[in-house]
């Protein structure tokens, strides 16, 4: 039976979740209210939480000093394919790992989970040589094959596979009666209700593909195929000093699809770690 929260409680519980809110809303606010600032005002203190006076100039400035509407392109087509690729393999190498007994199935999984044990640091080199041979490097290829078929991809592939173990039997034992294949069992009844799942995959891929700084600055070299997190660090003066208002208006441009991405899929984000047995 559910107790209903007097307002007074009410007004005092919310009221606390707002002071904690504070260190995570604050760093964001004053990323956003700094990119129109001009310079001397940045760094005031005590910060002003409104700018005094407003200047846009910053924002013209991070499209005129460098390619990054290309840069922005090049993250946001990136992200997608990873997020896709992704997705197909998690839900088809999960689905197997989940619903098909085969010998050996349970030592093979452990062997793909120690994946997410081996940092990227370990293998960024061996991956670097393999890649210089295939002609791949200064080319998004890298960025793209290493988080699909790597890491990233078996850590979604544990995500769908928890979500397929969950699933009723009864659901593939009365498609077999009906004649429907292994396949058609996957794609027209298991896949349309692992949405949860699947959102959640999503969410988690396309922020690791969005914010990857590493893999970029050791395979890409020329500022036309540079990614956001890459293109970031290049708006410095002449003395190698951070120009803040145009890095802060830069960050705010890049920050922006994240936090669309992850409002219009939060609740299925919140589904999917409570169906997977990841919420905290």
């Amino acid at each position: 039976m559910k107790t209903e929260l007097s307002p007074r409680l009410k007004l005092v519980l919310y009221g606390l979740l707002c002071v904690l809110a504070v260190p995570f809303v604050f760093p964001t606010w004053w990323m956003v209210t700094s990119s129109m600032k001009p310079v001397s005002d940045i760094f005031a203190f005590p910060p002003a939480l409104i700018p005094t006076t407003y200047d846009f100039s910053s924002y013209a400035d991070v499209f005129r000093l460098q390619p990054f509407a290309r840069q922005y392109f090049n993250s946001a087509y990136i992200a997608a394919v990873v997020t896709a690729g992704t997705m197909l393999v998690a839900s088809f190498s999960g689905y197997a790992f989940a619903r098909i007994r085969f010998p050996g199935h349970n030592a093979l999984f452990l062997v793909v989970l120690t994946g997410l044990l081996i940092p990227s640091e370990v293998t960024i080199v061996p991956l670097f040589r393999m890649f210089l041979k295939w002609g791949m490097i200064n080319t998004h290829w890298p960025l793209i094959l290493v988080p699909i078929f790597g890491a990233p991809s078996v850590f979604a592939t544990f995500v769908m596979r928890q979500f397929f173990i969950a699933l009723p039997g009864e659901l593939e034992e009365a498609a077999r009666v009906d004649g429907l294949s292994r396949l058609k069992i996957f794609w027209t009844i298991a896949l349309p209700l692992a949405k949860p799942a699947l959102a959640a995959v999503a969410i988690f891929t396309f922020l690791h593909s969005w914010n990857l700084y590493l893999e970029p600055v050791v395979y890409l070299s020329n500022p036309s195929v540079f990614t956001l997190p890459q293109a970031l660090t290049q708006y410095v003066d002449a003395y190698g000093g951070p120009m803040w208002n145009i890095q802060l208006a830069a960050a705010t441009l890049t920050a922006l699809p994240v936090l669309l991405v992850f409002i219009v899929a939060q609740k299925h984000f919140v589904e999917g770690l409570a169906h997977t047995g990841l919420k905290g």
